[in-house]
């Protein structure tokens, strides 16, 4: 069988993942499979999954997905083109999918292709640079110097999904994967649209009426199904999870930090001024939006922030970011799932983890990104309306349909 490859957050799911999850089957033929690799509990956004990631791998299978793989933390919460690197990476070990599918605003890959062709090229990477280094923010940096040697067709890159349509083309074309991308166009809301358009919402929409409890206008995007199992989370006291609900914890993780641990962090060290922009700023804050609000500069975008933000209440240090994922870790499958399970044990290029004890078998590298999950997600417990005890990782198996 032909078998697509989706990234995904799934934050939650709704009907426009489902209508990319339609097409992209309509387009493989009757036999054709989907697998899903999925950020876990943690989101790029810089915080807690709406849901976790167990039940999103439920809304997932019932949408129309036949595997879904788990998107460590180190890649899930990180920049775009890390986010697209460890995703494509994932796919491509996989060593059963054909194509990469991705929703884009501009829909047509050959555009997406021309801006990612430009971006590899020495020229691109020295005027972004140049801009970088002069103080612009690096993804205005990053849109001007593709327009200097394209002109409009950088426009592409104003867009959320066409720039991760650029970096999974990227990542694509650094491993020499065989996988053939394919790009169908996103429908509806915007991603970060406040209301509905078309027939779908956004999925920060979504998140917002959720969590302030208005079910009439987020039911309208979610299957029947879906909507029983976010009740049950719900009843279950598993959701809606948020980094505010432990926010006091992350403020006193946050004040208790010097400079030079906030310049350790991923992201934060190579700008001068930054860490103590910080820690001025971690000193006078009461909210977690306090503090965002009094970092931000021009220069520093509200996502990386909370980025920051996350990684300090985490605990991770830049030097302990691996380069490559290092495991396949099966968060759930249907019945064409197992087929190709039973194909990935013979072809993956990496440890397939489909029940969390096989994680002993992994070396040293792969045990210490396990680990980090493991307690990372006890932290994510917090983020819930009723707080689980330690070892939920260890708890927990696949989700099977």
């Amino acid at each position: 069988m032909k078998t697509a490859g989706i990234i995904a957050e799934y934050n939650p799911f709704h009907s426009g993942h489902q209508f990319h999850l339609a097409q992209t089957k309509e387009r493989l033929g009757p036999q054709g499979a989907v697998v899903c690799v999925m950020s876990g509990n943690w989101v790029q956004r810089g915080g807690a999954a709406l849901l976790s990631k167990q039940a999103r791998t439920a809304m997932a299978l019932r949408g129309g997905a036949d595997l879904v793989l788990e998107l460590p933390t180190l890649w899930a919460a990180a920049s775009a083109e890390r986010f697209a690197r460890g995703g494509v990476e994932l796919l491509h070990a996989a060593g059963v999918i054909d194509v990469l599918s991705f929703g884009s605003e501009d829909g047509v890959l050959d555009h997406l292709r021309t801006v990612a062709d430009c971006l590899d090229t020495p020229a691109c990477q020295a005027e972004l640079r140049r801009r970088a280094d002069g103080g612009m923010p690096f993804a205005a940096a990053r849109r001007a110097a593709v327009r200097a040697l394209l002109g409009p067709e950088a426009d592409c890159l104003d867009q959320p999904n066409n720039n991760l349509g650029v970096e999974y083309l990227r990542a694509l074309r650094a491993l020499q994967s065989r996988i053939t991308p394919m790009t169908i166009p996103r429908q509806g809301a915007g991603h970060h649209a406040a209301e509905s358009s078309g027939g779908t919402a956004s999925a920060s929409a979504l998140r917002r009426w959720i969590e302030a409890g208005d079910w009439n206008r987020a039911e309208g995007f979610l299957s029947e199904t879906d909507k029983l199992l976010l009740a049950e989370e719900q009843a279950a006291g598993r959701a809606p999870a948020s980094l505010e609900r432990c926010e006091r914890a992350v403020l006193a993780r946050l004040r208790t930090m010097a400079a030079g641990d906030w310049a350790a962090l991923p992201d934060s060290g190579g700008e001068e001024g930054l860490p103590h922009r910080l820690v001025r700023a971690a000193g006078e804050a009461r909210t977690i939006e306090e503090f965002w609000r009094l970092a931000k500069t021009r220069r520093y975008a509200h996502a990386r922030l909370r980025r920051l933000t996350l990684w300090a209440f985490l605990g991770l240090r830049a030097v302990e970011l691996p380069e490559h994922v290092p495991y396949l870790r099966v968060l759930g499958f249907g019945e064409r799932g197992k087929a190709l399970l039973r194909e990935m044990k013979e072809r993956a290029a990496l440890p397939v983890l489909v029940k969390p004890a096989h994680a002993r078998r992994l070396d040293e590298a792969g045990q210490r990104v396990f680990s980090l999950e493991v307690g990372w997600t006890d932290l994510y417990g917090l983020c819930q309306p009723a707080v689980p005890p330690c070892g939920e990782e260890w708890r927990r198996g696949p989700v099977v349909l």
